[in-house]
Parts: C-alpha cells; sequence; structure tokens
C-alpha cells in the first residue's frame, strides 16, 4: 500500500506549455464603405407656389393668434423670455397670476426677484429667467421710460432677448412685418424646401425672400401652428396637411 502511495505523489499533472499559444482565428475586414450618393437639392418654390401655400392658410385661419397670452406689450416681452426651453401652455399657467398682480415693470420690480421666483417656478430655468425679468424691468424704466420700445435692436439689448424675442414683439405688439424663427418654423421651412437653412437666421432671411408682402404680418404665426398641429417632428401628419401637393419632403407620406 506504501508504494502506492508514494507512486501516486510521484505522479505529476500535465501542466501545458504556457508558451504555446492557440491559433487565431483571422479577424474579417469590415466590407469597405460605399460612398453616399449626394441628394439632389429639391426643386426651389415658384413665386406662384409660395402664394398659394399662404392662400390656403389664411383661408383656413384668417386671423391667427400667438398662443402666449398677455395684457399689453411689456407682458408679451416677459412671456416670450419665459418662454425660451418651455411650452407655450406651461408658461400660461404660471403668468396667468404673475400678470394679474405685475403688468409693468414698476410693478413687476415691487414684486421683486425671490416672489417673482415663486410664481415661474414651474417653468424651466426659472432662476435665471427671474432674473432678467427684474433685470429688463429696470433697463426698460431707465433707458426706455418703462415703455417697451419699437426697434430690433432696442429690444435685444434687453438681458433675457435675442433676435428672436424681437422678432415676436416687434410683430404681435406693433403690427411689424417680422418673421420669428422658432424650432417649428425651422422645421417647417427645411422640410418642405420653402426655405433651407442652417441656423435660424438664414431660415428667416430665405422666409422673408420668398413669402409676399400680404401675408408677411401673419406668416409665422401661420408655420409655428402648421409645425406644432400638423408637421409634427417625428410623425408629420401629411394626410391632413393644407400643402401636401406643394411640399418638397421626399419622406411625405401622401
Amino acid at each position: 500500500m506504501a508504494k502506492i502511495i508514494r507512486a501516486q505523489r510521484a505522479r505529476k499533472p500535465i501542466v501545458r506549455s504556457a508558451s504555446k499559444k492557440s491559433a487565431k482565428r483571422p479577424v474579417a475586414k469590415p466590407p469597405a464603405r460605399v460612398a453616399k450618393k449626394s441628394l439632389k437639392a429639391p426643386k426651389p418654390w415658384t413665386p406662384a407656389e409660395v402664394r398659394e401655400a399662404f392662400a390656403r392658410f389664411r383661408k383656413a385661419n384668417p386671423e391667427p393668434k400667438g398662443e402666449l397670452e398677455h395684457l399689453n406689450p411689456y407682458t408679451l416681452l416677459v412671456a416670450v423670455v419665459l418662454s425660451a426651453q418651455a411650452t407655450d401652455a406651461g408658461v400660461n399657467k404660471a403668468t396667468r397670476a404673475l400678470f394679474a398682480v405685475a403688468d409693468t415693470p414698476q410693478k413687476m420690480l415691487a414684486l421683486g426677484e425671490e416672489k417673482l421666483r415663486d410664481y415661474i417656478r414651474t417653468i424651466g430655468l426659472y432662476r435665471t429667467k427671474a432674473k432678467n425679468v427684474i433685470a429688463l424691468s429696470e433697463k426698460l424704466i431707465s433707458d426706455f421710460g418703462g415703455q417697451v420700445p419699437r426697434t430690433r435692436a432696442e429690444i435685444e439689448s434687453l438681458p433675457g432677448a435675442g433676435r428672436k424675442t424681437a422678432n415676436v414683439v416687434l410683430n404681435m405688439a406693433y403690427g411689424e412685418h417680422t418673421l420669428a424663427v422658432d424650432t417649428h418654423v425651422f422645421r417647417v421651412a427645411n422640410r418642405t424646401g420653402l426655405a433651407s437653412g442652417k441656423t435660424p437666421l438664414e431660415v428667416e432671411r430665405g422666409l422673408e425672400k420668398v413669402i409676399p408682402a400680404e401675408f408677411m404680418l401673419h406668416a409665422h404665426h401661420w408655420l409655428i401652428l402648421h409645425g406644432r398641429y400638423t408637421c409634427l417632428a417625428r410623425k408629420p401628419r401629411c394626410e391632413v396637411c393644407l400643402i401636401n401637393d406643394l411640399c418638397r419632403w421626399p419622406e411625405k407620406t401622401v
């Protein structure tokens, strides 16, 4: 028995040499990428087609209104500043109570930044926006006699107000033929081929060139409403679109 035990201990497990590596299978190279063919730019709309599109918008909605609730040019300005990265419905919900107590720059300053924050707490970026509203109210009083100015440059000089804000205020408060390009207008203009552009300013300039003067007062409202309720970002409702026969979008469903 002792001999058997010693014999078993003497046996050593077979250890494979670490230096011998298993042969690796050759890795297949990915197929070479085929260069995509450049897509042709859509055929530009003719003046007659542009006129027809806006004539249809006008017939369907002769007096379109902005959906931001306001009482005067000042409250419109405040509402537009608050609407950045927020929905009109969300802004309206907050400003109904706010404008009941602060509908002038003087009343807004009397309310103060802290109380203003309480009114607009449900709006995104409300702390920064509260600071801007107080600051622009101060500037309106010190530089413009408490009145909202009537030029784009002067409105853009106000804290929190950019070109889009100025265009909305000039159009809705003062009846100027300005065209504010928000995300809806930008999408509709590019998707339909009405006015292609990589930036809001490019789209704005393009739309100003092609839209007849008789439609300019309400043009941005028609385009905003069209983008908000028909030409949706993810699933456009082409089947009910007023201008689906004029639209240049290659993926339209009708």
